[in-house]
């Protein structure tokens, strides 16, 4: 069976035997990641700079006195140094594309890697900075539970698995939410209440 995306659609459909691969690419990156980007790594040349500098007054000077404090501060102004590094890793990574794997026994989710956003109100900063990568498998069973749900921006296209709801199809727009929850609904044939 072809399956074909919604007209305008930057979902990528591939066969590869009986399964069927769908490809969901994140948008571009916004152009002010680039310059944030650029901010720490100005940054870091500064910091490079300071932790040279007390680490030379460290290995200089004999301990006791002020030199407690410049060992503290080298601790902590590393710290710092890493959570910019890998930070500037993060933004300037490339972005994943989501990817779904249509199989006879059900649905592999690999939410792929979103390009960088800047983490907002009320959430928490370290998961949208390191966020983690993990696939997923839902077999028919699961799949009765898929929804498509209206949101307050967008709808979501969810699966319960567990005690967790795991969204699909978050890089897709409205739209080709619509699509891969009817393509699903139809293939696997989950009950769902309208």
């Amino acid at each position: 069976m072809t399956v074909k995306p919604p007209d305008n659609s930057t979902i990528l459909v591939a066969t590869n035997g009986r399964d069927q691969i769908i490809s969901i690419p994140y948008p571009k990156r916004p152009f002010a990641n680039y310059l944030i980007g650029i901010f720490v790594l100005c940054w870091l040349g500064g910091w490079a700079f300071g932790e040279i500098t007390a680490a030379y007054q460290l290995a200089t000077r004999p301990f006791g006195g002020p030199t407690a404090f410049v060992a503290f501060w080298l601790c902590a102004w590393t710290v710092g140094g890493i959570f910019a590094m890998l930070m500037v890793r993060r933004i300037f990574r490339r972005p994943v594309p989501e990817v779904i794997r249509l199989d006879a026994a059900g649905v592999s989710h690999d939410p792929g890697l979103p390009p960088f956003k800047m983490p907002s109100y009320g959430t928490s900063a370290w998961t949208q900075l390191f966020s983690k990568r993990t696939e997923r498998r839902f077999d028919r069973m699961q799949l009765k539970s898929l929804r498509l749900r209206d949101g307050d921006t967008h709808n979501r296209l969810t699966v319960d698995a567990g005690a967790q709801r795991v969204e699909i199809g978050s890089a897709a727009t409205d739209i080709e939410r619509e699509w891969l929850f009817k393509l699903l609904s139809d293939r696997y044939s989950p009950t769902v209440p309208q």
